[in-house]
């Protein structure tokens, strides 16, 4: 089985406990959960006003292709509540997936390594926690994330996964 990478976030509702409960019901859905980050408060991306984002990352394993794991994901999402509004806009749950194994995978549904992995800290910093010596094509996770301004990605005070 390929070793995945996923980042999770949410800012609606209770986002660390969306969190939780997805990376609870992921082995249900065929992905094995072998690490997870802490939870970290972050900025919101693209420009949309908002609350602040809860993330984290997790690591794991999986027998699902690329498509199937992002149905998977997708479907876990619409279940936890997600519904679809504004790109980068406010959300319950948000799964990406950022690598699986060594696969560079590309159609109009789903590109792998994601293609803004190393563009952000929000994401690069709860992955090196985890895989600091990660290598993501021919960087490694910890080096990218020390490269970007941690900026507005900071620990989550009131809540651990």
């Amino acid at each position: 089985m390929p070793e995945i990478g996923l980042g999770l976030g949410g800012n609606v509702g209770d986002p660390a406990a969306a969190i939780r409960a997805a990376l609870e019901t992921l082995p249900a859905r065929g992905i094995v959960v072998t690490k997870v980050s802490s939870l970290y408060r972050t900025a919101p991306w693209g420009g949309v006003p908002q609350p602040d984002y809860a993330n984290a990352c997790a690591l794991g394993r999986t027998d699902l292709s690329p498509l199937d794991l992002l149905d998977a994901i997708k479907q876990l999402e619409r279940d936890l509540g997600r519904v679809d509004t504004l790109r980068w806009g406010p959300r319950v749950i948000d799964i990406d997936i950022l690598y699986y194994g060594d696969v560079n995978y590309q159609d109009e549904r789903l590109v792998i390594p994601h293609r803004d992995l190393l563009r952000r800290a929000f994401v690069l910093i709860p992955l090196a926690e985890i895989a600091p010596d990660l290598m993501i094509g021919d960087v490694r996770v910890s080096e990218a994330a020390r490269a970007l301004p941690a900026g507005d990605v900071r620990p989550w005070l009131t809540s651990a996964l």
